[in-house]
Parts: structure tokens; sequence; C-alpha cells
């Protein structure tokens, strides 16, 4: 028999592979051939089916498990009182180690650090000055985030006014309403109201148009065309339903390109619907198009002109749209007002409104800061309802920095602006203010006793 005929022996039946012709001879002489062996996918199967390893562990030949990494417990940003105290004990504990560390080395005559071949020890004294201020920082951090958060998780009562100690520098009373306890209106900004405020008061002073452009820049126009311009716009801002912060940026975008820019008369009204225009962008949810502020002048305009004079005065502000008015500061105050009232007076609300409008159609007004003439217009307001108490207060010197006295030229002249004593022609404010849902305040004049208040 040929040798290529000839069964292999047990031992190579195992290893040696299977053809057809090896099984035929099998069969022939009826010799049982032993099992397949199972190939590697089968073992895999079978591994994978009796154990729940990751299939990383078929590379692993030493058929160990890697240890699995933990998952983060907790990713939020909201921390307890005991991960306060656990996270700053441990760092005094390792601050007292490496302390003792560096005194231990010291004393036996080792070096603290080397840097660069050069060998510095600590001395003792350093070691121990830096002990003291490393623990008092880390007390006195630790003490201030518990009271921050203790203040945060607080639940404040609706009318909770917490009395501050004040000195001599405010006013009328030894104390003042601290006016931003309440934490429940999380967008009256509470904690960071009084920065915010700080960095307008700054604000109104860098970003302030000219007071006297009229006088030396502008020749073709006049502070009567400015002001049938701005009464013109009130009345728009009423059509469209616009916020009076719109109004109040809109005129300020007026007089700013109008301290640095020539103008004719012609084109007075175009950048008073493009001013519009911009602030409706910068406040407005749906802010007007293009066509209905052509529509508003009779298409005295085109969409191209005004697309032009938008880029002109975008250009020259530099695209910086966001500046402090009178409603900015307004708010602020009327709300320190409101502080010793026990039911909110909206009738004050309006009448302040009122007031501070009526000083937009005024050129002269320009040469005061937007919030002095808020907080002359809340004087003015709280004087015209009620002649029985003061009008001024020490939480409202507080928060607005202005005393009784640095108001006095202010209020006197948006008194005259509420009698109408110069009875200007331009009555948009005041029909607007007549209106039953501002509660008629137009119709409110204060006594001309105004001056004993000073």
């Amino acid at each position: 028999m040929v040798k290529e005929n000839m069964l292999p022996s047990i031992s190579e039946e195992c290893t040696a592979r299977m053809t057809r012709s090896r099984a035929a001879a099998s069969r022939a002489s009826s010799v049982t051939l032993p099992p397949k062996a199972p190939t590697k996918q089968e073992m895999k199967k079978v591994t994978r089916g009796n154990s729940k390893r990751p299939a990383s562990d078929e590379n692993n030949p030493t058929g160990l498990q890697n240890k699995r990494r933990a998952v983060f417990k907790d990713v939020t940003n909201v921390l307890c009182d005991t991960s306060y105290r656990n996270c700053f004990n441990a760092s005094k504990i390792q601050d007292q180690e490496d302390t003792r560390k560096y005194k231990v080395e010291e004393e036996t005559g080792k070096s603290g650090f080397d840097t660069q071949g050069s060998m510095f020890s600590l001395k003792s004294e350093g070691i121990e000055e830096m002990q003291q201020s490393t623990e008092s920082d880390i007390r006195g951090c630790s003490l201030a985030d518990l009271r921050l958060e203790e203040q945060i998780s607080r639940k404040p009562t609706p009318c909770m006014k917490d009395k501050v100690e004040v000195g001599e520098n405010y006013g009328n009373g030894p104390e003042i309403t601290d006016i931003d306890s309440d934490h429940e209106d999380p967008l009256m900004c509470s904690l960071y109201a009084p920065d915010i405020y700080r960095n307008l008061h700054v604000a109104e002073l860098i970003r302030r148009p000219s007071s006297n452009f009229m006088e030396t820049l502008q020749r073709d126009i006049s502070q009567s065309m400015r002001g049938i311009l701005i009464d013109w716009l009130v009345e728009v801002s009423e059509e469209y339903k616009l916020a009076s912060d719109t109004l109040y940026l809109t005129v300020y975008f007026i007089d700013r390109f109008l301290s640095q820019n020539f103008i004719e008369r012609q084109r007075l009204q175009l950048l008073g619907i493009t001013c519009m225009l911009i602030a409706s962008k910068y406040e407005e949810i749906c802010a007007p198009r293009v066509e209905e502020f052509c529509f508003i002048t009779d298409n005295t305009y085109s969409r191209a002109e005004v697309l032009k004079m938008e880029s002109e005065v975008l250009n020259y502000l530099s695209f910086q749209l966001s500046a402090p008015t009178v409603k900015t500061f307004l708010r602020r105050f009327l709300h320190a007002a409101h502080a010793f009232h026990k039911v909110p007076s909206v009738e004050l609300d309006y009448l302040a409104y009122y007031l501070a409008e009526l000083t937009l159609v005024d050129y002269s007004f320009l040469k005061f800061l937007p919030s002095l003439v808020a907080a002359s217009a809340v004087f003015l307001a709280q004087w015209t309802l009620d002649q029985s108490s003061y009008p001024w207060n020490s939480t409202l010197e507080h928060y607005t920095n202005y005393k009784v006295p640095d108001m006095k030229i202010t209020v006197l002249a948006l008194q005259e602006l509420q009698l109408n004593t110069s009875s200007c022609p331009l009555n948009a404010v005041r029909e607007k203010y007549k209106n039953q849902k501002y509660k008629s305040v137009a119709t409110m004049t204060s006594p001309k006793t105004l001056h004993k208040l000073f």
C-alpha cells in the first residue's frame, strides 16, 4: 500500500488535517475517528456564553480580568456641608503634614528644595508664617463659602427686610433696608445687583453723548427739531407697541450720532427711524421690518437709504449698543422706593416713568446723568403722590448715591416740565400717560412749594 493511503496514527489524527481521502479510508476500515477539535471561533462562543467578561479579555494571555474603572457618582456642582468640611479639613491636614516634614528636614540638616543644583533650605520662621497664612486663608474661604451656601439655601419670606447699619453718610435715618435680600426672583440678580449697578454708574460716564452738540456741531438742525423728532418717535413706539427701553435706546443713539456727525435736516427723520430700527433689533423680540419704518414716513425714504444709514450708525457706535439709560436706573431706584411701602404703588411707577419720558424731548436734560434724572423722577413722583412725608430716605440715598442737595436743580427743572410752564406743544408723552392704562398720571400735578424740601 502506498504511503499516502496509509492511515495516520492516533497521535497524528489529533493534529493532521482531515481530507476527503482520509475520511473515505477511515469509513472503509471502520476506524472511529477522534472527535474534531474545537475551532478558535467555537471556543470564543463558549467562553462568551459562560462568562460576561468584556471582549478585550480574549487577547489577555494570562486570563486575568482587568480592573473595571469606577464611574462618577456625582457630577453636579451642588456641594453639601460635609463636602465643604472634608475638603478644607483635608487641606489643613496636608498642609500640616508638609510643614511638619519640612521642619524635620531642617532640624536634621536636610535641604528643602533642589532647583537646578542649588539647595535652598526652609527656615522655621518662614514655614510658621506660611502655615499661619495658609490656615487663615483656608479658614476664611471655607467660612465665606458656608455663609454663601447658607444664604442661597435660605428661603426668604415675602416681606423680608434686613436692616443694615450705616453711618452718618446715609442721610435721614440710621438704618437702610436691604432690597437685595429676597432671592426668590432669579431675574432680580440679587447676589450681583450691587456690582452690576456699580459698573453701570461708571458706564454712564464713559458712553455719554455730548450736551452741547447743537451749539458746536449742528448748523442745519435745532433743539426744537430734535424735540419734534423724538415726540413723533414716541407716537411710533406706541403705534408698533414697542417697549419703553427701545424708546430710550433710540434717543440715546440719536444723541450719540449727532454728537460727532453733521447731518442735514432732510435726513434727520431718516436718522430717527434708523436708530429706532437698531434699538428694536436689540431690545424687541419681534422687531418691525425695514419696510414698516419706510411706510411710517410715507415712503419718504427708500429701503436702501435706511440700510445705508443703519450701516453708518453702527460703524460709528462700533456695534456697542449696550448703554445705561434713565429706564435702567429707574427700575433699581423704584425698587428701593417700594421698600417702605406695605403695598407696591402702581401710581408711583407710572408717574416716575412719565416724568422720565418727559426729559427725552427736552434737549437741556442732556447735561444731567441718566442716574440723576432717574433719582429726581422718583423724588418728584413721591412728593406728587404724598406731601405728608419726606420723599427721600436713607435707603434711596444709599442705592442712588445721591443726596437731596445733589438733585435740587434737576428736580426743579423736572417740575417745570411736569407743570408745562413753557407751554410746550409737544404732547405725545402727555397724551400717552393720560390713558387709563397708566392710571392717568399725566393729569397729576405737584405743589409749587417744592423749594422748602431743599
